[in-house]
């Protein structure tokens, strides 16, 4: 009988081409998210669709993709607007997509889609959370725990000293610091939290590429130099409209764990936020104010109301999930968050001229310069209390108000 030598196996062969198979399942696993996340974003820039209607065809359909595929009459069977429905058929919302994901690449930003892993799983909670995100800087801050910091644009000096400390102390104990970038106490919100060397995200009513308030553009460099984030449901060039901010207070409630309210009038749209954050099952908490202050209405109605009453960063950590501490917590890989918030920022680095002043002043009134002569005489010249002022307005600690008027930033 003949006898044929044994079948040898090439396993380098075999190798490579399990190597090579599975390459190509990536790359078609690669191609077909960028096909969905274009859909997606294409469906976004249609005309007369917002959220809730994108959300229902998508549902309806199984996928974007599936939607942009539809026939017409179909498209109108999903209740979509016939000016709607026509810019899908027609190809208008594709090429809309196309050139918008240009603009974001030569803009230096990124594009989130529904089926992107950094898409925050706290939005998917809410009622209607927005199909596309542009952002610039650190994408995985999404995912990571924050508070919202939310107030009036025309705070008191009490109400921006208190911005700054809460924020600068919770993001110095890990949290991510959401706000809006808008004057007043959004501005102090993101200011404190990069004090503190933490992590903070601007939440736009504009494009990523549109600075509004135009006097925080340098705040909006620091966010991003600093490795933070901006962020916008709205495409590239989008301007400051209106109605695009009080939209956008839905994101900074349902991206957090909880929101922070620290002065706000009767009618201020702080209160969008807070009835948000209640909606989405989200925290409220609130510092209160002044009962004669009109910027006090809103934090003291809303802890009559029931929210937490906050006074230091540890009245919001007490009340925080169990989960969400553990997961901090272990992210800032420390033992224990117990110390004291003032032992973070020692008063005791100062030189004793910057000592004596930064005593005298006050996070919650101002201190006119002439009084603050008077009340250092003896210790310091007015040459010193000026050179003093100076080196601790530089340094943050103190900030300068109109008729030479100054207060402590914490």
């Amino acid at each position: 009988m003949l006898h044929h030598p044994p079948k040898v196996t090439d396993t380098t062969t075999h190798a490579s081409n399990e190597s090579a198979l599975t390459q190509q399942v990536s790359a078609n696993a690669a191609t077909a998210l960028e096909g969905e996340r274009l859909a997606w974003l294409a469906l976004t820039m249609t005309i007369g669709l917002g959220p809730t209607r994108i959300w229902r065809a998508v549902n309806a359909s199984g996928s974007a993709e599936s939607v942009l595929a539809l026939p017409l009459t179909q498209l109108e069977a999903l209740r979509l607007p016939a000016a709607s429905a026509q810019a899908i058929v027609s190809g208008t919302s594709h090429a809309a997509a196309e050139k918008e994901w240009r603009l974001v690449e030569e803009g230096g930003g990124n594009l989130i889609a529904p089926v992107d892993e950094e898409y925050p799983e706290r939005l998917r909670e809410i009622f209607d959370p927005p199909t596309m995100l542009w952002i610039r800087g650190d994408r995985t801050l999404l995912a990571l725990p924050g508070i919202a910091v939310v107030g009036t644009r025309h705070p008191t000096p009490y109400g921006t000293g208190m911005a700054e400390m809460l924020s600068r102390d919770l993001a110095a104990h890990g949290l991510v610091i959401l706000s809006g970038m808008a004057r007043g106490v959004d501005t102090a919100a993101h200011r404190g939290a990069l004090d503190a060397h933490g992590k903070t995200v601007a939440v736009w009513g504009t494009g990523i590429d549109v600075i509004y308030p135009k006097e925080n553009k340098r705040l909006a460099e620091r966010i991003l130099e600093s490795g933070s984030a901006i962020l916008s449901e709205y495409p590239m060039g989008t301007f400051p409209a209106p109605q695009n901010f009080p939209i956008r207070n839905r994101i900074l409630s349902g991206m957090s764990v909880g929101v922070l309210v620290i002065e706000a009038s009767e009618n201020s749209g702080t209160r969008i936020t807070a009835r948000c954050a209640l909606e989405q099952n989200r925290e409220v908490f609130a510092v209160p104010g002044n009962v004669t202050s009109k910027s006090s209405w809103g934090p003291n109605t809303l802890i009559k109301q029931g929210a937490k009453l906050v006074a230091t960063w540890e009245d919001v950590w007490e009340e925080l999930p169990t989960q969400v501490r553990l997961e901090v917590e272990e992210r800032q890989g420390v033992a224990s968050l117990g110390d004291s918030a003032a032992s973070l920022f020692s008063k005791t680095d100062l030189p004793e001229d910057q000592a004596h002043v930064f005593d005298a002043l006050h996070t919650d009134q101002a201190t006119q310069l002439d009084e603050l002569v008077e009340q250092l005489e003896g210790k310091l010249s007015s040459s010193e209390i000026f050179t003093a002022l100076f080196e601790l307005e530089l340094a943050g600690r103190v900030r300068a108000m109109p008729g030479k008027n100054y207060v402590r930033t914490f």
